[in-house]
This record gives structure tokens, sequence and C-alpha cells, in this order.
């Protein structure tokens, strides 16, 4: 091997160092959270789930005399067996079951943050540290909790909107029973008119004294089984002493603090239980509009759900959706149903941080080893690194793909499922990456193997999210109802991949046909209007995004040439189909209650300000997390220079491919743009390009040095794209437009 000059050297070693660069920024942002919560969340806040007015029910029921809230913080279906807890199996077997995402201002809620969202049916946190709850005072027949008025002010800058002391003005009376149904029922000043200190002081007579009673039976953990036995005998006490006709909420406001190191409870979060017993909801299965998942139910959807039954109206624009009740079959196959999707949740949490470095760290070896071993500018040596970054571009653009493809299997019902999981991943990945580069037409073209699997990338999602979002549920680029990022919709880890693979596909394809501004603006529309449609995706990033990108590459291969005077609309073209799709949202429920439409509803009443700051500093948040997280900003202005002069940066390969196929560079623009625009527009910021980046920099390195190959070396791809023969029959876009 000849040693290569200094520059060649210079150059190798630079780019060596933006590759570790850039893993090293998607790592930053992608995991600032894993040692307190076991994943991330990039200090994101999510979007409101829904309209609670607007929410759509399969079976609700009809109004309760008498409606009694039992919490048991820390209560998983691990827990729940008929030997442990026989009197709340037997609930189970005649009411409704579901898992509870328990997030309130962190993944894992402390109690205190538990009780003080049902108080005001938004996201709330308590005092820390978390082992305990508030003092109550007792008054009388009634109490009081001092330290609620400086909870409240502690809360302000979080800008939930919360309507404090919502949940004690549902019914004309409410009697609390314990330190957490206090803090529940507690007015904004702290005074609480009904308390009992303990659930052993709870009698027939004062569950029928007030239309509402709420009682904290306390916490348990995983390892207190003896406390487990403990709380089934005070739940089967109180059962029986239940008024005919009540509906009873068995649920876990937060987890269990007993293990606590501080400032939350020690361990990762769990799906937690709910039950609802009474009319209306026998042997049945909980949805939610909020979620739209099966059996998955929020937080938030707890106190506007109290008020449905209370007949009670809950302030204008309150997140959450009322739950409602489906049919279920066998009570063991649910409930193991509902344990396998929580271990899907723990599996996601233990190794999503691990599947984004081994996922950089495999893009790295897979172009510098290659880099190094054919380094040099001979003809023979330049192919084969070439044929190498080829390979490795397309199986890199493969491993999202093959990530949801994973999902096809119920991998979480199996014995070692994380095994069962990357493995089918890894295999996906090798299979789909072979079948592109060995099998199809497209092989011969250059960039037809990256090109095809962008395209099955954006069919596969678009499929997927008009269909419910499951491939993307727990898979390493998909969605985790623990950190509650989204429910359903493109993930924010998969945004990034979306977008760009909606603009590569779009590319790709038009140059498959005789009218190529046709079939990109198809591609376009099917990736738009499956992401951004309030029944499908409802994904507000997304949208901004997306839009005015399909709209520059559909004019480019149109060939028209868009002046100044259209910067401004095409820039906002994005926003503006956001706010159409949001209205759509608000005044038509039937085409898909979304958050999209909680903001129209805010902005016409003009509640929008604390949604607004929520969300920008949300984003804001997504630098200052993480003490590496200024790298992602350095990676866009670098990738930016590398767009813009990459022969000054002396990236040969770039600039050759450039100059060979003019497109590829608006291409590599557009998808730089539209990982910015992402960036800025949706609330988990840089979480957007960072995740994107394992993805888009191989398949750019891929393309590129396929192209510069090819238009260097006489098509040693056999590439029906460097031959003359397709001149007539497919439009080159070696040119800029007129």
């Amino acid at each position: 091997m000849k040693l290569a000059s200094g520059r060649a050297w210079l150059a190798a070693v630079g780019a060596a160092v933006c590759a570790v660069l850039a893993v090293c920024a998607a790592l930053a942002a992608l995991l600032p959270d894993v040692a307190e919560a076991g994943g991330y969340h990039g200090g994101a806040l999510p979007a409101r789930a829904a309209v609670t007015s607007g929410a759509v029910t399969t079976s609700a029921a009809a109004q309760a005399r008498h409606v009694v809230i039992v919490g048991i913080s820390g209560l998983n279906w691990n827990l729940v067996t008929p030997s442990a807890t026989p009197a709340l199996w037997r609930l189970a077997g005649a009411g409704s079951v579901g898992s509870l995402v328990d997030y309130a201002q962190r993944p894992v809620a402390c109690p205190a943050d538990g009780w003080l969202t049902l108080n005001s049916a938004a996201r709330a946190q308590g005092p820390r540290p978390c082992d305990a709850l508030p003092a109550v005072v007792g008054a009388g027949g009634g109490a009081r909790v001092p330290a609620l008025p400086a909870i409240i002010r502690a809360n302000e800058p979080y800008h939930e909107s919360p309507a404090w002391g919502l949940l004690g003005t549902l019914a004309t009376c409410a009697t609390a029973v314990g330190p957490g149904a206090a803090l529940a029922l507690a007015a904004p000043s702290g005074a609480v008119a009904s308390y009992l200190p303990s659930a052993a002081d709870v009698s027939p007579s004062v569950l029928a004294r007030c239309p509402l009673t709420v009682v904290d039976l306390g916490q348990i953990e995983a390892t207190e089984r003896v406390r487990a036995s403990a709380i089934n005998r005070q739940l089967a006490r109180l059962t029986a002493e239940l008024p005919a006709g009540t509906l009873l909420l068995v649920t876990a406001p937060g987890a269990a603090a007993g293990q606590s190191a501080g400032s939350a409870p020690a361990g990762p979060p769990h799906l937690m239980s709910v039950v609802v017993s009474g009319p209306g909801f026998a042997s049945g299965q909980l949805d939610s509009a909020a979620t739209r998942r099966p059996g998955i139910v929020t937080l938030t959807d707890l106190t506007p759900t109290v008020a449905g039954w209370l007949g009670s109206a809950v302030p204008a624009g309150t997140v959450g959706a009322r739950i409602t009740r489906s049919d279920r079959g066998d009570l063991d196959a649910t409930v193991a149903g509902l344990r396998a999707r929580d271990t899907a949740e723990q599996v996601w949490i233990a190794t999503h941080g691990w599947f984004f470095i081994g996922y950089g760290i495999a893009v790295v070896l897979a172009f510098g080893v290659p880099a190094a071993l054919f380094w040099g500018a001979e003809p023979r040596r330049r192919e084969r690194r070439a044929r190498c970054w080829r390979a490795a571009g397309t199986a890199a653009a493969a491993v999202p793909l093959a990530s949801f493809l994973a999902n096809s299997f119920q991998w979480w019902q199996s014995d070692g499922p994380a095994w069962w999981l990357y493995g089918l991943t890894a295999a996906g990945t090798l299979v789909l990456a072979t079948a592109a580069l060995l099998r199809g037409p497209w092989r011969r073209d250059p960039v037809g193997p990256m090109g095809v699997l962008c395209a099955a990338t954006l069919l596969v999602l678009a499929v997927d999210v008009m269909t419910g979002s499951r491939l993307q549920l727990d898979a390493p680029y998909g969605l985790s109802l623990l950190v509650s990022g989204r429910y359903y919709g493109i993930g924010n880890d998969a945004l990034g991949v979306y977008c760009v693979s909606a603009l590569v596909a779009a590319a790709w394809t038009a140059g498959l046909v005789r009218r190529p501004a046709l079939a990109a603006g198809l591609v376009g529309l099917l990736a738009v209007v499956a992401s951004g449609w309030p029944g499908f995706g409802a994904k507000t990033g997304g949208t901004i995004a997306l839009v005015p990108c399909l709209v520059l590459l559909v004019a480019w291969l149109a060939g028209f040439r868009l002046g100044g005077r259209m910067a401004l609309p095409v820039a906002f073209s994005g926003l503006a189909l956001f706010l159409v799709f949001a209205v759509i949202s608000y005044l038509l429920p039937a085409a898909g209650i979304s958050d999209m439409g909680a903001f129209a509803a805010d902005l016409l009443h003009g509640r929008a300000g604390d949604l607004l700051q929520r969300k920008a500093g949300s984003n804001v948040g997504s630098i200052t997390t993480s003490t590496l997280g200024w790298l992602i900003p350095v990676v866009a202005v670098a990738s930016a220079a590398a767009l813009w002069r990459p022969a000054a940066m002396r990236l040969r390969t770039l600039a050759c491919a450039f100059e060979a196929r003019p497109l590829l560079r608006i291409l590599g623009w557009l998808c730089w743009l539209v990982l910015v625009i992402g960036w800025f527009a949706d609330d988990s910021g840089v979480i957007v390009p960072a995740a994107a980046l394992p993805f888009v920099i191989p398949l750019t390195i891929g393309m590129a040095s396929s192209v510069s190959a090819a238009a260097g070396g006489a098509g040693y791809f056999g590439s029906a794209l460097a031959g003359p023969s397709v001149a007539g029959r497919t439009p080159r876009f070696d040119h800029p437009p007129r």
C-alpha cells in the first residue's frame, strides 16, 4: 500500500474526526437522561393529547351517584395475581382493565406528582425528595395542606396550565382519606373540606356521604408481597362497603418511592395498573382517545373521566380524554398482554441508548475500515472504496426499516425479548441490504439500492401511521409509552429518518418516469398526508419541516426558478398547512382528535401562550440538558460548509458527485434543511437531527461515492444512469433547471 500524501492524510484525519464528532453529537443529544430514567425524553414535554369535549367514545358510563378513587402508588400488573391480590383480581375480572402511563413532569412520577396531577388535570410535580407526601394538618372534620401554595408556585415555570383544585370541585362534596387523597382534593389554598387520616376510618356512611371519595392506600413496591397482602385486605373491606351503583377507580398515582435516592423513585418506570368497576364497565378493556392505543390510558385522562362520571364540566382545553370501555377476552390473556407491553417498554428503556451507540460505532467502522484499506486516488483503490461505501450506505439505510419490521414478530412475548428484537433487526438489515444491492432493476443504478430502501422506509412508515403506528411502538427508532414523547404518529427519533426518506424517495422516483415533478409531488403528498393529517400522524414538526422542502424539490424538477418574492410563501408553506390541519381537527373531530386540534382551540380562545412557552422551553432544553448538546449545532454548521464548498474542504468525492449529478447537491441541501427546520419546529429539538445522523450521513456518503465513481470510472456499476441508453427514456438532471 502506498503512503498517501500529507494533504490526503490530513483530509482523512479530518473526515474521521468529523465522523466521530457526528456520532458523539448524536449520542450526546439522545442520551441526556439515560442515567435518570433509563431512557431519554430530551426535556421534551409532550403535546396535549386531545380536546376532552371531542373525545370519541367506544362505550362510556352514564352519570354515577357515587365515584370512589382508590390510589395505590407503584401498583403494576406484575403485582396483581389471583393469589397475591385476590380482591383486586376479582375487581379486574368483573370490571375493565388497562395500563396507565404514569408520566407527570418526568417519566418516573413520584406519588405526590400523581396526586397533584389528579388534583389539577395537568402534569404537575411535587416537592423533593420523593419519599414523603406533603404534611396534612387536621382541622375539625377537614384538613389543610400547608405546602400546596408553594407547590403551585414551583410549577409555574412548566406552563402546563393546571386547574388547581379541579378534582375537588367536580362534586357537591368530596371526602379525602389519607395524605395523598388530601393532596388530590385540596383547594389552591390547601384547604380540604372533608378529611379522614386513614382507610381504617372508612365506613359505609362515609362512602355514601359525598358523591366523590378519594382513598389513599399507600405505596407498594415490586418486592413487597407482605405489603400487597395488607393492601388487598384493605381494598376487599372497602369494596364490600361501597354504595350500590358506585363507580370504583383503582389506579396508581405515581411510582412507589420507598427506595428513592432522592429526586425520583429508584429504578426504571413501569406501566401501572388501572381498574374500573361498576355500571358500564363490566368485563372490558380501558381505552383513551389520547393514546389511540387499546388498553393504554394516561394519568391526565383520569380527572376528565371522573368529571364525566359525575356529570361535571371541565375547563376548556383540559389535557386528556375521557376513558372508555371496549370488549376484551379472557382476563388472564388480557393481563398477560398488558404485562408483555410493559416488558417491551423495559427493553426499550434498557437498550434504546445502547442501540444508537452500536449504530454509530458500526457506521464509523463500516466507512473507516474501507477508507484505511483502500485509501488513495488510484482507480482500483477508488473503485473498491466506493463499492464498500455503497454497501455500507445501503446497510445503514436499512437499519431503521429493519427495526420497524422486527415488530411484525411479537418478540416481547418471548424469552430474552431484547435478543429477539435486536437479532431480528440485524437479520432484517442484512436481508434488506443484500436484496437492495443484488436484486431488482435498481441495483445497476449508483443510488438505486439506497433510493429503494428510502422509498420502502417511507411506504412502511406511512402505512403504519395510517393504521395505528403498531410497527413503531417500542421499536428502537420508534415510540415509547413511558417517556410519553408520542403515543401515535411519527416518533421524535424517527422524524428525521422519515423526512429524509421522503425527500430521497421523491427525488429517486422522479428519475424513473417521464414526468418527474408529478412523481415527486405524489410521493411528497403521501408523506405529508400520512404524517400530518389529524387522524393519522398529526405531527406538527414534520408538517412544518417537510412541506417547504418538498415544494423546493418539485419546483426544481419542474424547471421553475423561485425568485425572492416566493421565499416567504415557500418558507411558511408548512406552517400554513399545519394551521389548516389544526383547524380541521378542531372543527371536525371525525377527521381525528389530536394535539393539533387542542392547539387550534387554544389559539382561537387566546390560551396558546403557555403551550408555546412550554414547546420553546422543551426545544431549548434539548440542548441544555446535556453538556455535549452543543455538538449538534457544530455538526449542522460543518455539514452546511461541506455542502456549500466541498472542494474547498477537500471532499473531492462529494464535489465530483455534485458536479456529475446536480440533483444530488439539491437533495443534500434539502435533507440538511429539513433536519434544521425539524429541529426548531418540533418540541423534541435536537433529537430530530441527532437521531437522523447515523442514517443520513452514511446515506449521503454512499450516494456520493457511488455517483462519483460511476461518473469517473466509466460506469463500473454498469449503471443505467451512467450510460447513454437511458437518455431517451428517463429524465436526466445533469444540469440545473432553466
